[in-house]
């Protein structure tokens, strides 16, 4: 199976190593984690390298308790000349327990070339809108 280009699903386990001094997963563990799901989404998009440009939001709906398995999508929801939004959510997963979003948040992207320099997104990927 497949995934559609621009996005990434990914599957991680909450360890005591990623947790706080509560045993739920470290704020910062969980951006980290939605910075890569946004990165991996975006460069698969760009078919070239990416940076993170901003993260306009971040929500950190409820605890993850360690042992949690966390998974988390992302998608690129919109493409400009060379900037992509990427949209990132998790949820935690536990033994009889129903799967629940912990995380959300939004990133902007920015395709670059070999010396960092922001470059343009083939056509073929931009939004109709975006286009000028």
């Amino acid at each position: 199976m497949t995934t559609p280009i621009g996005t990434v699903e990914t599957r991680k386990l909450v360890l005591p190593v990623s947790a706080n001094h509560h045993g739920t997963l470290f704020a910062g563990q969980g951006l980290q984690l939605m910075a890569q799901a946004a990165f991996l989404a975006a460069r698969g998009l760009a078919q070239r390298e990416v940076v993170m440009a901003s993260v306009t939001g971040v929500d950190f709906l409820a605890p993850v308790p360690v042992g949690s398995q966390l998974t988390l999508r992302a998608w690129v929801s919109r493409v400009g000349r060379s900037s992509m939004t990427v949209c990132v959510t998790a949820l935690a997963d536990q033994p009889d327990i129903p799967p629940e979003e912990v995380l959300k948040g939004l990133f902007e992207m920015v395709a670059v070339d070999a010396a960092g320099r922001p470059v343009a997104i083939e056509c073929s990927y931009r939004n109709q809108e975006t286009q000028r």
